[in-house]
Formats: C-alpha cells, structure tokens, sequence
C-alpha cells in the first residue's frame, strides 16, 4: 500500500535545518553533539538530543501555521525520523515513535500532495516525500527563527524556565467570545426553595 510506503520513506529521511540555529538554540538548548555524555554541561540541557528543539520548532511552525523556506546553509542531524529518541534513556526519554507519527499526519494534512495523483502513480511515492520534508523542514524553520527572534534575543533565560514551551503551546490557544458551552443538568445548583 502506498500511504506505508509513504511513511516508510518519509520516516527513513534527516530533515534540514539552517546553520544559523545551531549555535543560539540546538547546542545552547540540546546536548548535540555529545552523544549521552554525562558531563555537567551536558546535565544542564533543557532538552537532550537536537532533534528535540527540531521537533518543538516544527510544531510551534505547525500550530502559528506559518513557515520559512531554508535560504540559509543547511545541515542535518544524521539521525532518520525513525530513530529520534531510541539512546537518550538518560532522562527517562523513550522513542519517539507516536510523536512522528503525529508530524507525519500534520505534514499529510497540511502539504499540498496531490493524493489521486500519487495512487494513479502520475507522482512518485518519492516525489511526495520530498513534499512533506520541505514542508516539515519549513515549519520547523519558522519555528527555530521564532524561537529566536521572539524568545531568546528578548529574553536570553527564556527556554530555561520550566513552563517555556507550555506557555508558548498554549498562548495559541483562543477562548471563542461568544462560543457555545454545553452544561450537564448535574452541574446545575440545588434550588433554594
């Protein structure tokens, strides 16, 4: 079937960042680079491997829906998607399995990939992949340069307090005005007659 072998490929691929990240948010944030080491700065780490930043960047792209073409150098982790989060047991993390296929579903949905087309073969499943790479690596692009610009150059100790990425998520989150709620009759107060 095609949607596996959609996610078989995409799953194998080391998405892209720019290079201009590396230094202020991947290394500042991340124990990149130093594989499960146990050293104090390593210790100090708000997140452990690089692809976690990468990971909160995407979904933070995702989310305020908007996305940045890499332009910049770029590199990659040297990591495939399906293997973030298999050795960093040191802080109690395991694979990332259920996130990616969360990214997966979220790239599917939001990448312009012309389905019909791709079951009818006129695109190749490969094609496709590309497709949802560049729109991960853009989101997360977007994300990185929020982080930055909006974060880290306002507030340098941003990231290292612990509610930072929960208020980020959650600042995106809009109480509708004038919005329906639905109340049990059990909620409802006794009488006082």
């Amino acid at each position: 079937m095609k949607r596996d072998k959609l996610f078989d490929l995409w799953e194998g691929r080391d998405p892209e960042f720019e290079v201009q990240y590396e230094e202020p948010i991947i290394k500042s944030l991340c124990d990149y680079g130093k594989g499960t080491s146990q050293y104090q700065e390593s210790r100090a780490k708000v997140l452990g491997a690089g692809y976690e930043a990468y990971i909160m960047a995407f979904f933070i792209g995702l989310y305020f829906d908007k996305s940045i073409p890499l332009e910049g150098e770029t590199k990659k982790f040297g990591w495939a998607i399906r293997n973030w989060g298999n050795v960093d047991a040191r802080k109690g993390r395991r694979n990332y399995h259920e996130i990616t296929k969360f990214m997966f579903v979220a790239l599917v949905a939001r990448a312009d990939i012309d389905f019909i087309a791709l079951d009818k073969g006129e695109i190749t499943v490969r094609k496709a992949v590309d497709i949802l790479i560049q729109k991960m690596e853009e989101y997360a692009n977007y994300g990185f340069y929020y982080m930055l610009k909006e974060k880290l150059e306002i507030n340098p100790n941003y990231f290292y307090r612990n509610s930072a990425f929960l208020d980020i998520f959650t600042s995106l989150i809009k109480e509708e005005p004038n919005s329906f709620v639905d109340y049990d009759d059990d909620d409802e107060p006794e009488s006082l007659d």
